[in-house]
């Protein structure tokens, strides 16, 4: 069950990475909830759909660290980046906990963190210079 669990995620989020939201969605039950935890939570497909539509200007780009799979759920954690309406990218680490009812995803558990990345130039993130300018910044970073 676990590894057959895991195997459809991956086919859900190959769908979603391709811009295939109805592909994605046809992994669903139809009564689906998605809890993005401190935010917001999607009740059923469609609410699912409105938000694939508002949310994924353009396929989101997602990188799994792990991928773990026990009895009905599966856990992702990695990062996604995702584009805003300006095509400004947004950086987020994440772990999503999936549950499956019958082959399906019935529920997400999503704990989602927006982050920044490392100006390559530099070696410094746009965070990390951000707190550094703050009052008493320098405190956290430095020691």
């Amino acid at each position: 069950m676990s590894n057959n669990n895991k195997a459809i995620l991956e086919a859900a989020n190959a769908a979603n990475a391709a811009g295939n939201y109805e592909g994605f969605l046809s992994f669903c039950t139809d009564d689906t909830k998605w809890t993005f935890v401190g935010d917001k939570t999607l009740n059923g497909k469609e609410a699912v759909r409105q938000y694939m539509a508002e949310t994924y200007i353009e396929p989101p780009k997602f990188t799994v660290a792990n991928l773990i799979a026990e009895g009905d759920f599966v856990t992702a954690v990695g990062d996604i980046t995702l584009k805003d309406a300006d095509g400004k990218a947004a950086h987020y680490s994440y772990c999503d906990v999936w549950r499956f009812r019958g082959g399906k995803i019935v529920e997400l558990r999503a704990f989602v963190i927006k982050t920044s990345v490392k100006d390559e130039a530099s070696g410094s993130s746009a965070r990390a210079d951000s707190m550094r300018s703050q009052p008493g910044g320098e405190s956290l970073l430095n020691g």
